[in-house]
């Protein structure tokens, strides 16, 4: 129950036909707070630094080594995930810091260059043990998620998968990136068509804009891991909001900083609650180490 291996939680959910949660650490209190929640679920968690969030930090070994400090100290299974990366030298340097996984997004190249520099990435991280997940299909941010052609093509994902040896694979089903209305629809009989077709788990980016119900019904069609970000940014802002809003002279961060963080623990125990039950199994921490 400390830091564990992406690929030992991506297995466990995936035997079982469960959801994983994987959420976006933004700063420091986010990674704690994320932590909180999955021990008062008593179910693992994936915490995900993405490539933006390191551009905001300036710099990836800081945010970096808090987190899987935070990870090692839980009282229940964590993994920590680089997530959109678009520069291969990031996810070398993900590799070298001790990250369970890596995620190469290649969505914005051609086939042929996302297959190159996919593979280059998953050789890299095989060689030192560490999982590796990448995109096909671009999944859409605003109003690109329900453009004709955003979605993955099942034989094109098989081949890509076949290519590059990658173990996860994020795919374009209705989703979108910065949702702040949880209205999306998914195709949940391409989410079954992929599951039949590829050998590896099923990730559904952009879940923020997904209702609790369609969530559910994604992963009993086939998604193992869920990303969660805005959602959780939401609730968090929000309760940031209202502090200053009922304490204006308040000038210490640590208070509303502090009430953002204690939003986000109960909705992170709830949705990783959601996803491991969604197709009647418990991922609970003793079926997860």
């Amino acid at each position: 129950m400390t830091l564990i291996p992406t690929r030992d939680l991506m297995t466990a959910a995936a035997a079982t036909q469960a959801g994983i949660g994987a959420f976006n650490v933004i700063q420091l209190e986010t990674a704690e707070a994320l932590v909180a929640g999955a021990e008062a679920a008593g179910l693992p968690v994936i915490l995900q630094i993405s490539e933006n969030c390191v551009k905001y930090h300036r710099r990836l070994e800081p945010i970096a080594l808090a987190t899987l400090a935070i990870a090692r100290s839980a009282q229940v299974p964590v993994a920590v995930h680089l997530d959109h990366a678009e520069d291969p030298e990031l996810a070398f340097a993900a590799v070298d810091l001790g990250f369970g996984s890596v995620m190469f997004d290649g969505a914005a190249l051609d086939f042929d260059a996302n297959v190159a520099t996919t593979t280059c990435v998953a050789a890299y991280a095989r060689e030192r043990g560490v999982y590796v997940e990448a995109e096909l299909g671009r999944i859409g941010g605003k109003d690109g998620a329900h453009a004709p052609g955003v979605r993955t093509n099942p034989a094109e994902a098989a081949a890509f998968v076949a290519a590059t040896g990658v173990d996860a694979l994020a795919v374009a089903v209705g989703s979108s990136h910065a949702m702040t209305q949880r209205s999306a629809e998914l195709d949940l009989n391409l989410i079954a068509v992929l599951k039949s077709a590829l050998d590896v788990p099923l990730v559904l980016h952009g879940s923020s804009g997904v209702s609790d119900h369609t969530l559910a019904a994604a992963i009993r069609s086939g998604m193992t891991k869920i990303n969660v970000s805005t959602h959780l940014n939401h609730l968090s802002t929000r309760a940031v909001r209202l502090y200053l809003e009922h304490n204006p002279s308040a000038v210490d961060p640590r208070k509303y900083i502090g009430a953002g963080r204690a939003a986000i623990e109960p909705e992170t125990a709830r949705l990783l609650t959601l996803f491991a039950a969604a197709a009647g199994h418990s991922a609970r921490k003793g079926n997860a180490e």
